[in-house]
């Protein structure tokens, strides 16, 4: 063999043991790395309808406000009016409770207390247990 010849063997060994170890890396990467954990707080959401049926939604969230909490819930489908101060739910699970037609609206309270902050900036603590309420019209 010529001594170029040598070298360019020299070089490829070279290189398929680098591809070796690269892949080795990867798979031992993949197996071990750290896996994405839900999140830190768990929290229940309860809706109690029109018809007094209760769902309860257990969240294992990072969510800082209700509302991004509401979101992860799976299975929990709402919508509203935004305005400046953050969205008016109107809509709960197929329910509407529209004050200005049929003079209902959803109550929202944490811990048994009435919610003292809109769905924006109503804080979400670990343990929190939030309802949603249909409160028909006095």
């Amino acid at each position: 063999m010529t001594e170029k010849r040598k070298m360019d063997r020299k070089v490829a060994i070279g290189i398929v043991a680098l591809v070796a170890a690269v892949a080795l890396l990867a798979v031992v990467f993949f197996l071990f790395r750290q896996k994405p954990v839900e999140g830190s707080k768990a929290i229940t959401i309860e809706v109690v309808d029109d018809e007094q049926k209760n769902v309860t939604y257990d969240v294992k969230t990072d969510a800082e406000y209700l509302r991004q909490a509401m979101e992860e819930a799976e299975g929990l489908e709402f919508s509203g009016s935004e305005s400046e101060y953050g969205m008016m739910v109107t809509t709960v699970n197929g329910v509407t409770a529209d004050y200005n037609v049929n003079g209902a609206y959803w109550s929202f309270y944490v811990n048994g207390e009435y919610c003292n902050y809109g769905i924006e900036t109503q804080p979400v603590l670990d343990g929190d247990a939030f309802r949603i309420v249909y409160t028909p019209a006095q």
